[in-house]
């Protein structure tokens, strides 16, 4: 049973990646038209009214008492925290340095996950792990003169990601996972609307509200899916898996920027890939 439930881990994780990748590929279109906290605000409304909405039509409950709980609670401040502070340096790095200190999130649930969960990760995942975030530095190639204060704020951020997806395996498996997505999702429109009253509202133009409608049905969703990815399995075989969001981008900086990897990159997505696919056809061995 435990098998069958990290494989379906695995599978929403990766959905989870290509909606937040869709997401972000749309915002960084309308991000010329407005500044950054209001258009968090802004996706934030959408995305919780969204999140009420189906579950109001999928009769799923979204009490006050379960929002109040101290991991659903604690998970939403954490998570809110860390997408600000990634997005904080990430307007001063390069975008590949960020990407790649983010991506080494697996890498701290995996370690985490063995004292906070009592997982065991043995000899073969560590080398996955490792191989898998090898590929990432080949595919964003980072600078060192980029790693500065932002890095390390960069890095916290990271590891607060991770101790949101451990948190989540804390939450009682009776509250809805559409409740803790709720609860994420309003949690970081408040705080972006608290910094969009200090920098002042800008009208937005009507086509960049269509474009924010549209991210908000993918944020919402990846936050849903990430929320029932994280709660599926092990962590440790679950997390390595969010290395395909680098896919998509890749894809997605083709068919919109013509962006195309260069020799050193195309070596890192295989190593990614083969990563990936090692930890898999191990889970279906296992479970055959």
């Amino acid at each position: 049973v435990q098998r069958d439930r990290n494989a379906r881990g695995i599978w929403l994780m990766v959905a989870a990646m290509a909606c937040f990748i869709t997401n972000d590929a749309i915002i960084k279109q309308v991000s010329e038209t407005l500044p950054a906290a209001q258009l968090i605000f802004i996706r934030g409304v959408m995305a919780s009214v969204l999140v009420l909405a189906v579950a109001r039509a999928t009769s799923v409950p979204i009490r006050p008492r379960e929002l109040r709980h101290p991991w659903v609670a604690g998970r939403a401040c954490v998570d809110a925290l860390a997408t600000f502070g990634y997005l904080i340096s990430l307007f001063h790095l390069p975008i590949a340095n960020a990407t790649a200190i983010n991506m080494a999130a697996p890498l701290f649930i995996a370690a985490l996950a063995v004292p906070m969960l009592g997982e065991r990760v043995d000899a073969r995942r560590w080398m996955a792990i490792g191989v898998g975030f090898a590929g990432v530095l080949l595919i964003v190639q980072p600078r060192a003169e980029g790693f500065n204060v932002y890095a390390l704020l960069c890095l916290g951020a990271t590891f607060m990601h991770a101790l949101r997806d451990l948190a989540t395996r804390r939450i009682p498996r009776t509250t809805p996972s559409l409740a803790i997505t709720f609860a994420t999702s309003i949690t970081v429109t408040v705080i972006a609307g608290v910094v969009t009253l200090l920098q002042g509202w800008v009208d937005p133009p009507p086509a960049s509200l269509a474009w924010l409608a549209l991210t908000s049905v993918f944020l919402a969703s990846a936050y849903h899916l990430i929320v029932a990815s994280t709660r599926s399995g092990d962590l440790s075989a679950i997390a390595p898996f969010r290395y395909s969001g680098l896919l998509f981008a890749l894809v997605l900086g083709w068919a919109i920027w013509g962006d195309v990897p260069d020799f050193m990159a195309w070596c890192g997505i295989a190593l990614l890939l083969g990563a990936g696919l090692d930890l898999l056809a191990r889970e279906r061995a296992r479970r055959a």
